[in-house]
This record gives structure tokens, C-alpha cells and sequence, in this order.
């Protein structure tokens, strides 16, 4: 799988929004599921949401549950991160990832462990 992101991060101030975009190729949109991680300084890294296109299910990390939202293009072989009313501490590197798997326990599971196959991180840096 090769990643690309197309859009990066950026600064933004407290309340504000930033999308970030992610261009896989090499794969089947419907073989796999599709996630975004963050990783801020000195933390852990945190499975912040995940997609199956198999069944169209998404979760969200409790921390950006009803502020983000996940989404794709699977003409474009793009997967997005609408990121809204950010928060200081939504400041992180942030990176799109994929694991040959799909559907609700999958997406589960992944955003516990991580994924398989990951692109190259974005910081996203909110100013209080």
C-alpha cells in the first residue's frame, strides 16, 4: 500500500477546523479498513477513528466523538478527516493507516492495536 497525504495539518486556533486528506493505492477499498491515529508529544499513540466500507460502519475515539467525522472518496481511493471545533489538546502528528480486515470488530480491534500498514504523519497544532 503506498500513502499520500494531500492535504496536511497546519495551525489553527481553539474552535477551529481543519481536513486532512489521505491517498492509498495498491488496495481494495472494501478488503480494508481505514483509520486515523495521533500521536502529541510525549503520549501514547491513540486510534482516533475507523472506517469498513464492507458495512459501512465508523467509530469514533470518545475524545473526538461528535467533532470529527471520517469519510472517503473510494473513486479517488481518498479517505478524510473532518476535524471541527479542535481543542488544544487535539494537537498531535496525525496519520491515516489501513489493515487488511473489515467490518464493525475489525475497526474495534485496530484502533486498540493499530494498523498494519501506515503513511507518513501531518502535525496539527491548535493554539489555545
Amino acid at each position: 500500500l503506498r500513502f499520500s497525504c494531500r492535504r496536511g495539518g497546519g495551525l489553527v486556533q481553539t474552535g477551529g477546523s481543519l481536513r486532512l486528506s489521505c491517498a492509498i493505492s495498491g488496495f481494495t477499498f472494501e478488503d480494508y479498513a481505514i483509520g486515523w491515529f495521533r500521536q502529541a508529544p510525549g503520549k501514547e499513540r491513540e486510534g482516533v477513528s475507523c472506517f469498513s466500507s464492507s458495512d459501512s460502519f465508523t467509530t469514533y475515539a470518545d475524545s473526538v466523538k461528535g467533532r470529527f467525522t471520517i469519510s472517503s472518496d473510494v473513486a479517488a481511493s481518498t479517505v478524510f478527516l473532518q476535524m471541527n471545533s479542535l481543542k488544544p489538546e487535539d494537537t498531535a502528528v496525525y496519520y491515516c493507516a489501513a489493515s487488511y480486515c473489515s467490518g464493525a470488530g475489525c475497526c474495534r480491534l485496530e484502533m486498540h492495536y493499530g494498523m498494519d500498514y501506515g503513511g507518513k504523519g501531518t502535525l496539527v497544532t491548535v493554539s489555545s
